[in-house]
């Protein structure tokens, strides 16, 4: 006698996902977003968020941009520094008008995944999300058919996925023109003499860079990586900013700039 096969599952941890599902009717039938206070609390305990290479014009405008580390450069905006802050989140659980706000964010609670034993990709959720509950005002189900709020959704994360792969495409093309050092980030404080160290990361490096050979910088232009070289070595002026809204958000003297904070 068959059986009816086990439902896909997905294995290991998603970044801010609590409780990461595969999206199905039998199981999230019942479940509709729900407007919530605090919208962006989810995420507002967190020093860096996943960013993909079309999202850095708008993100350097705001952001630092990172990568992950030398063997593995995936990029990262950097939002809050010394402390576990997202400091463009503000006490309400709204992220700062005016301020970019990277896709990964912006399609929480939904996601893609690959499906364990398997390479097909599928919808995740999170099912301890907050904006997720029994009977919300939009369901994510319509009689049985994804509705139409929720459609949208997964043709976001379609999208970011695209441009997640793209990234990691072009990110193994940067790895190959060694560019990518280890680097820090300093603040001199009124009247120092030097700066203080207080964040580190890995970056192209702008030597590295102005030293390659004619041909490799037209190579590393054809790639058509300048664009995101450029984009995150303009990103790093962000630093200085960051340490300052860092000090306004928590009234600090200059004494504790660099000292970690008590914030729950």
């Amino acid at each position: 006698m068959s059986q009816t096969p086990a439902a896909p599952q997905i294995t290991g941890k998603m970044f801010l996902f609590e409780r990461p599902e595969l999206l199905n009717k039998e199981t999230h039938g019942d479940l509709g977003f729900h407007k919530i206070e605090k919208p962006h609390s989810f995420c507002a305990k967190v020093r860096a968020l996943p960013l993909t290479i079309n999202e850095f014009p708008f993100a350097m405008r705001h952001y630092p941009i990172v990568f992950v580390n030398k063997e593995n450069p995936m990029p990262l905006a950097v939002v809050g520094v010394i402390d576990d802050v997202n400091l463009f989140v503000d006490e309400t659980g709204e992220w700062e008008t005016g301020i970019y706000v990277p896709s990964y964010v912006r399609r929480y609670p939904f996601a893609m995944a690959t499906e364990t034993g398997g390479d097909r990709l599928a919808i995740v959720i999170d099912a301890g999300s907050r904006v997720l509950t029994k009977g919300g005002e939009i369901p994510l189900f319509n009689k049985g058919e994804l509705s139409k709020e929720a459609e949208d959704a997964v043709e976001f994360c379609k999208r970011c996925e695209g441009e997640r792969r793209l990234t990691e495409t072009m990110m193994a093309k940067l790895k190959e023109f060694d560019l990518i050092q280890g680097q820090s980030a300093q603040y001199t404080r009124p009247g120092d003499t030097q700066g203080t160290t207080f964040a580190q990361y890995f970056g192209v490096d702008e030597k590295r860079l102005a030293d390659l050979p004619a041909d490799r910088f037209e190579a590393l232009r054809q790639a058509g990586l300048l664009p995101y070289i450029y984009a995150q070595l303009l990103s790093f002026s962000n630093w200085r900013e960051l340490m300052n809204r860092r000090a306004r958000r928590f009234n600090l003297k200059e004494d504790q700039l660099f000292q970690p904070l008590n914030v729950n």
